[in-house]
């Protein structure tokens, strides 16, 4: 089996009582959750089924979350008889939930580390110090010139997520994102979101929590990957564990280059993609990027075997 490539979404798409149905037909949904719970030193699935959804949307809860879920549908595919990916690639926080499926990294290391980077990149700003925003309608060259046109020496404002071709994410200090926003309106946006977050991910200023991964990383053992994993620093197949190190420091504090990820594996000759974790949120990237090629979510039973038959 070719031609496809598991993604994995990042921050944003939990939910409460996510991956019920996957848990009622398939033990190894609960057999993941114990695993990464016994390295967090807490019942993460109980936390996934019943809340309290204000805990479980807590960044340092949110990211060992989604990855667990993430990697326990991939395991879903697997029991059904799935093949593994050509690629894999992950959005941000996804890019562990790769890692991992890659066998780079275990799930108990990744389980710490992303705990470990929630809470780094939740303290590395004071709260309400920092914003981000959702720009809908403009061209990323639009957006990055009104973005250095809003910086100087006490604020900064950049992208920090080219999710695809007219949906683009900016994130920086609360006043420089909020004067940048009112000129992007201006200058066409269709829509400016402001997003539920007080931490400014993905920009220098996220600096210090890359210095406390770069920390946690001297103790974590990573092997190469058994495939290549598409960085979304600089959007290239990666599968030297030198170098995946190197840019999941750097992926903390520069931006996600999504749409350029996508490219690179539509160039490699991806005809396919799964989205493996809860949610549709890629899904619809996809759509906004290539209508032409399909992306099928992988979040429940009947999912995962439609797929399977259709790629056997």
């Amino acid at each position: 089996m070719s031609g496809y490539a598991f993604l994995f979404p990042g921050q944003g798409s939990q939910s409460v009582g996510m991956l019920a149905q996957a848990a009622q037909r398939y033990p190894v949904v609960l057999d993941t959750f114990a695993e990464a719970s016994s390295a967090l030193g807490y019942d993460l699935w109980a936390l996934v089924s019943e809340g309290p959804e204000d805990q479980l949307t807590l960044t340092e809860f949110t990211q060992p979350a989604i990855l667990t879920a993430s990697v326990a549908l991939s395991r879903c595919w697997h029991e059904e008889g799935g093949a593994a990916p050509e690629f894999v690639a992950g959005h941000s926080l996804g890019e562990y939930s790769a890692l991992v499926v890659a066998g780079s990294l275990s799930l108990l290391d990744a389980a710490r580390l992303v705990q470990t980077r929630g809470r780094a990149m939740q303290s590395a700003v004071p709260a309400g110090e920092g914003a981000m925003a959702a720009v809908l309608g403009l061209s990323d060259a639009v957006i990055d010139e009104i973005c250095v046109t809003h910086c100087d020496d006490h604020a900064y404002v950049g992208a920090v997520n080219y999710n695809s071709p007219g949906q683009v994410v900016i994130a920086g200090h609360a006043p420089a994102v909020e004067a940048a926003s009112a000129f992007m309106k201006e200058a066409g946006a269709k829509k400016v979101l402001p997003l539920p977050v007080s931490a400014p991910f993905h920009t220098p200023l996220m600096q210090p929590a890359a210095a406390v991964m770069a920390e946690a990383f001297q103790s974590v053992a990573l092997e190469d990957a058994q495939m290549p994993v598409i960085s979304n620093v600089d959007a290239q197949p990666h599968r030297k564990a030198v170098e995946i190190r190197r840019l999941l420091v750097r992926q903390v504090s520069e931006p996600v280059m999504w749409t350029q990820c996508v490219m690179t594996l539509l160039e490699a000759g991806c005809t396919h993609f799964m989205e493996c974790g809860p949610g549709k949120v890629l899904t619809g990237l996809m759509r906004r990027i290539d209508r032409s090629i399909g992306c099928t979510p992988l979040q429940d039973p009947q999912d995962l075997k439609d797929s399977i038959a259709e790629f056997a």
